[in-house]
């Protein structure tokens, strides 16, 4: 887990590492998704016709594993 702060412009700084594993640059645009109280930083789409057809294909849910590891998270924490 990476944890970054927020400036008092509301400025995040993405370390170097994850920047480089998700090829964001200076300029890159990002969405800021809500999962139901998990906040997501998801790269924009190039093409959302065609992102939203990859959605369609289904497979196991994002949000029920980012749920899941919240929970598992709040456990730990006690």
């Amino acid at each position: 887990m990476t944890v970054a702060t927020i400036s008092s412009k509301g400025w995040i700084v993405i370390p170097v590492d994850m920047r480089k594993k998700y090829a964001l640059h200076s300029g890159a645009r990002i969405m800021l998704v809500d999962y139901g109280g998990v906040l997501a930083i998801v790269p924009a789409m190039s093409d959302p016709v065609e992102e939203a057809a990859g959605m369609l294909q289904g497979g196991p849910s994002l949000v029920k594993a980012l749920l899941d590891e919240r929970a598992q998270e709040r456990g730990r924490e006690g």
